[in-house]
């Protein structure tokens, strides 16, 4: 054709051109696609929208199947895509702006508005039409020839899906007047991303070339897809997981090539967040249908819709971490919240949604166990390990039970991991903590859970029904069961860490420390244990006075005791000989239950013999106040005796214990115990040593008991001076109180009942209606018991006790709100306290509570009384019996003490 045909025929009108020939269009396509693209190229205003997309719309139907697909980037992409992108744009602006006065009266807003979306839909259309082209003419497909191509469609696709998203919101109520060309729309943008997920499918790249044009186009393509996903997760479930399930399957596919280029941090934390959104999605649907209680089908199909887009992401997670776990250093903490957060909100945790049990077990068996593999994949990556186990790390409180899950979960695993595993995660850091010592940490942050307490999955055993178990067992079991398969090299590390837990001030911690380490004692060598035992007793006695730490130990040397085989018991006695006054302090915290029969006998009179020596040797001595510390050590074990041993003692030395304690209330007085904390200490062992020997004490000594522990309480002692108190009153029911010492004794027995039933100390009051009880039970003066509750709440609170109710109504839902808000006040005041803190706190004694110091005049008149309940008790015991020869001597140097101070008061 000659030029002036080949004009001629570019300015044909476009309803012509679309009716040509192949062959036709094949010989124009060099004159007339220039002046077509031209013209496309002079858009500036809506008025030539439609014009202009027509002229889109007959280059692709017409020419493109003519063009050379290897030059299709710069002959026609680059040049159209970039301008039907601001095309695009233009129009989704002038829709958005023009439909908040979109009415039913309004027809010509109306009319404009659907012709935008019509022309809209045409441009998608004709997007859809490129990549069909390319899709058909090429069977592998580089990215370099098509670029403009995806990103522009991508740009398309995700603006049209914003706006279907937000339309509800665009178009105020009046959705229904665009709806089905809004629904076109979307179907037209659903279309052209499938067909663009295919043409991307067949793209390859060569994997010997780390930097070209390519990595970088498929690394944007990616992360655009990955900006859709969050876009259309709450629009359509299936077409969710298949953009998401083709993003994992083109990463893998081009992982030695993208590998280092893509955002990994972005799409762990995408893929994270629709997983959490869709489990909600999932848990609120359930717990819906939990209330209505009814069999809704369209409801349980949506619910196993969700429930599978779940479990698909989670495999989706599972595999990209599989692959790309080096890469995943700063995405650790995703992960970890992930696991939280999930676990957080599904049962058993105080915060979740309250949901049906076949449910449960249907997300469990469903979603829940695809978590599993992502923690033993992570296990072998240490930034994985030093999140988790992180000195510093502080945790809302409805994530602590979850952290303490997933603990147990990974001391489950680690058996079966190299040993270098293992040792990363059982040794501390600079950074982190070992396992052990966060499991112990993390348990005692669950007090709530423990409160309840919340139950778990049991193990089965063999021939046994599963079973759920509290939560104190469940990590006990599964921390027990972790010892069993401790790495021998790894034990110095076993050992810091339960002794460290021991020591602790949490009690829970603690107790599931000694639980662990009695098993230990069971599980291992008999030489083992009695290696611990010693190394127990050696810190009982290098512990610098009254302490938690103390306390903790006595009770673990205490249950260690019995698992001691009896030579090694023999080899102890030897080691710490009771005849030695200096092993007091340990003797006094040994049950010699223990023992077997004829070595508890022996020791038990050891014991009494030096105890009963010590006694005898303050109230022979100069009975100073600074002494008494001994003298308690003393009765401590002679109290320790008589609970666990008394049957081993012969009447001798039954009748010794019993008269050194007779001799010793010679010396108490009120003022006096008030005044000093040691002398409170002495009272608190001597009133339940006094309890035992009740039925042959003097009737005239048990008045004076009764009458001083009556006084006693109107002085508010401390907690230990009243749970002494009650051992004593409780012991009055073996006895017959004869009516000669009645009008003595019963007034005070029904004051001190009356007071500590009244006590608002939990603790107190459970051990009141236990003394009060067991009084009760035995006492042949019943007429006295009635006397005893003073008042209708206190008469309700016994026979509440004794009924065994509680919190009757207390509903389980307002059990559990009391319990959540008890454990975030509660943990709320101790929040900045971080792990590497309780690390250094736990391991070492506390030192001495620094007192605090009353005003000065107070401690004056505290000293003074001290002084002068000692003065009176010598002139009590004056009255008894002849003073020894040395009293007049001693009387005279405190005579001039006394002197010295009143001289030096004159003066000050």
């Amino acid at each position: 054709m000659s030029q002036e045909g080949a004009v001629s025929a570019s300015a044909v009108p476009l309803e012509e051109l679309s009716s040509w020939p192949e062959e036709l269009c094949r010989r124009e396509l060099p004159t007339v696609l220039p002046r077509l693209l031209l013209f496309y190229s002079m858009y500036q205003h809506s008025d030539s929208w439609i014009e202009h997309i027509q002229i889109l719309k007959t280059i692709v139907q017409v020419f493109l199947p003519h063009m050379n697909h290897l030059t299709l980037e710069q002959t026609f992409f680059s040049q159209v895509l970039p301008k039907t992108v601001k095309l695009f744009d233009d129009m989704m602006y002038e829709l958005t702006s023009q439909a908040r006065e979109l009415t039913s009266q309004n027809l010509e807003i109306q009319t404009t508005l659907r012709n935008i979306l019509q022309t809209m839909v045409q441009v998608l259309g004709a997007l859809t039409g490129c990549v069909q082209h390319v899709c058909a003419t090429q069977e592998s497909i580089i990215l370099e020839n098509i670029q403009s191509l995806p990103s522009s469609v991508l740009h398309v696709i995700r603006s049209t899906f914003v706006h279907c998203k937000n339309s509800e919101s665009v178009y105020s109520g009046r959705l229904h007047l665009v709806s089905d060309l809004l629904q076109a729309l979307f179907k037209e943008a659903y279309s052209l991303q499938k067909q663009l997920m295919e043409l991307l499918d067949m793209v390859c790249m060569d994997p010997g070339v780390d930097e070209n044009d390519d990595i970088l186009n498929m690394v944007l393509v990616i992360h655009s897809l990955l900006d859709i996903c969050s876009v259309i997760s709450s629009m359509d479930h299936a077409f969710h997981a298949n953009t998401w399930k083709f993003i994992i399957k083109q990463s893998l596919k081009h992982q030695s090539v993208i590998k280092s280029q893509l955002r990994h941090k972005e799409i762990i934390t995408s893929l994270c967040e629709d997983i959490l959104c869709s489990f909600q999605s999932c848990l609120q649907l359930a717990e819906q249908m939990a209330q209505s209680r009814a069999q809704d089908t369209a409801d349980n199909r949506l619910f196993q819709k969700i429930l599978k887009l779940c479990r698909f992401l989670a495999n989706s997670l599972l595999h990209y971490t599989k692959e790309f776990l080096p890469f995943l250093s700063d995405s650790c903490c995703t992960l970890h919240q992930l696991y939280l957060q999930i676990h957080s909100k599904f049962p058993p945790s105080l915060y979740a949604a309250g949901i049906s049990q076949a449910q449960q077990e249907e997300i469990e068996g469903t979603f829940l166990i695809t978590l599993d593999p992502l923690i033993t994949q992570l296990l072998t990556f240490q930034p994985f390990m030093n999140v988790v186990l992180d000195s510093k790390l502080e945790l809302p409180c409805e994530l602590q039970f979850p952290q303490c899950l997933l603990l147990v979960v990974i001391m489950d695993k680690l058996p079966s991991q190299p040993l270098d595993v293992q040792t990363l995660w059982c040794t501390e850091s600079r950074v982190s903590v070992s396992l052990l010592k966060a499991i112990f940490c993390s348990f005692e942050q669950c007090s709530g859970e423990l409160s309840l307490p919340v139950h778990l999955q049991g193990v089965k055993g063999k021939g046994h029904v599963e079973v759920a178990v509290p939560l104190y067992q469940h990590v006990c079991v599964h921390l027990c069961a972790f010892i069993t398969a401790f790495h021998p090299s790894l034990f110095p590390e076993l050992d810091a860490a339960l002794l460290s837990a021991v020591l602790s001030a949490n009690m829970i911690s603690s107790l599931l420390a000694m639980d662990a380490w009695c098993f230990l004692a069971r599980y291992g060598t008999a030489e083992l244990c009695a290696h611990h035992v010693t190394l127990v007793a050696h810190l009982i006695k290098s512990c610098p006075g009254e302490c938690h730490q103390l306390t903790n130990l006595s009770i673990l040397l205490r249950r260690l005791f019995f698992f001691m085989a009896p030579p090694h018991q023999v080899e102890f006695i030897q080691k710490f000989a009771p005849k030695e006054a200096e092993n007091l302090p340990l003797w006094q915290h040994i049950s010699f239950q223990a023992f077997p029969a004829e070595l508890r006998k022996q020791t038990a009179h050891e014991v009494v013999r030096v105890g009963a020596a010590q006694t005898r040797r303050w109230l022979g001595g100069s009975r100073t106040v600074g002494e008494l510390e001994w003298l308690n050590t003393a009765l401590s074990a002679l109290l320790a005796v008589n609970n666990s041993a008394s049957e081993a003692l012969d009447i001798g030395q039954q009748t010794a214990v019993m008269e050194a304690g007779s001799q010793l209330w010679a010396f108490l007085n009120t003022n006096l115990v008030t005044g000093q904390p040691y002398v409170q200490r002495t009272l608190s062992l001597l009133f339940p040593l006094l309890g035992f020997f009740i039925q042959t004490l003097d009737s005239q000594l048990i008045s004076q008991v009764v009458t001083l522990q009556a006084s006693l309480l109107k002085l508010e002692p401390p907690d230990h001076v009243r749970l002494a108190v009650l051992d004593f009153v409780s012991s009055l029911g073996k006895l017959f109180i004869s009516p000669a010492i009645q009008d003595k004794i019963v007034p005070n027995l029904c004051s001190i009942f009356a007071l500590l039933l009244a006590d608002r100390n939990w603790l107190l009051e459970q051990h009141a209606l236990e003394a009060f009880t067991q009084f009760a039970e035995g006492t042949s003066n019943e007429e006295i018991v009635p006397h005893c509750l003073s008042s209708e709440e206190t008469k309700n609170k016994v026979v509440s006790f004794l009924e065994k109710t509680g919190f009757a109504d207390e509903t389980v839902a307002a059990r559990v709100e009391r319990v959540k808000q008890e454990k975030g006040i509660f943990w709320g005041s101790l929040a900045t306290v971080t792990l590497e803190e309780a690390k250094w706190s736990s391991s070492q004694p506390c030192a001495k509570r620094a007192r605090h110091e009353p005003p000065v005049e107070e401690e004056y008149r505290s000293a003074l009384q001290a002084a002068t309940g000692a003065l009176e008790a010598i002139e009590v015991l004056l009255q008894k019996s002849p003073a020894p020869d040395w009293l007049p001597t001693e009387m005279q140097l405190l005579q001039e003490k006394i002197d010295e101070l009143k001289r030096r008061g004159l003066q000050d």
